[in-house]
């Protein structure tokens, strides 16, 4: 009898798109929970500001992802009760803090969530709040400051967007934008799986999709695949 081939693992996804002008949400599995990687910083920049106010760290921790700006920023904010004020005054019903309060890019997050971080910032927030962080995420530059490349997903489907994006479990940059690498993460949400996430705005719409990967996907694989699946559920929307 043969042997019946082992399963091939499959990259999953979820994601949710808002319609700033019907005010409709759209997506896949919107409240799965997934790890936030670097999406949490949005939080930590909202937390700061209407906290402790402005910051210059808030500027490389939106527009390279900077890890450094944002642990200490974290640290000074009180660690994961952070998650736990701004999930509470956000009203975001997924969002919890990292197991490890050290881990600040293991806090959950989902990808309704993500959409209303996003409708907090347009409709709710202070207007210094709002226009701090999403003039940041507009000039998002190309490079992270890890060495990644940010300009899969929505950079690259969509025109002009301001964005967050989000990385975690793939090692080294291969082919890095700057040559500052950073350890590969190896914790158990899903915590082993190679996670890329794209947020932001477009055109009228708020697009949020968090993908996790196969072990032994690459950055520049798993990217094609986020930017693709971008391109699918924006289509028509920005």
């Amino acid at each position: 009898m043969a042997l019946l081939a082992a399963p091939v693992p499959t990259t999953t996804a979820s994601y949710a798109v808002y319609d700033r002008i019907t005010h409709t949400l759209t997506g896949r599995d919107v409240h799965k929970p997934v790890r936030s990687a670097s999406l949490v910083k949005i939080l930590i920049a909202i937390e700061q500001l209407e906290t402790r106010g402005d910051d210059p760290r808030i500027e490389p921790m939106l527009r390279v992802s900077d890890d450094n700006a944002a642990s200490e920023l974290w640290v000074e904010n009180g660690w994961e009760q952070l998650v736990v004020r701004t999930a509470a005054r956000l009203r975001l019903h997924d969002t919890r803090p990292p197991e490890n309060r050290g881990m600040w890019g293991y806090t959950a997050v989902s990808a309704h969530d993500v959409v209303k971080i996003y409708r907090y910032l347009l409709e709710d927030a202070r207007p210094k709040v709002r226009h701090t962080i999403m003039g940041h995420l507009r000039r998002a530059e190309k490079c992270a400051s890890d060495g990644f490349d940010q300009s899969f997903g929505l950079p690259s489907a969509t025109w002009r967007p301001a964005f967050k994006q989000g990385w975690s479990g793939f090692g080294d940059p291969v082919k890095p934008c700057v040559d500052r690498p950073r350890p590969r993460a190896q914790w158990e949400l899903d915590l082993k799986s190679p996670a890329l996430h794209t947020s932001g705005t477009c055109g009228f719409s708020i697009v949020a999709v968090l993908t996790l990967h196969p072990e032994g996907t690459t950055f520049e694989q798993a990217s094609k695949r986020v930017t693709r699946l971008t391109e699918e559920v924006t289509k028509y929307r920005c």
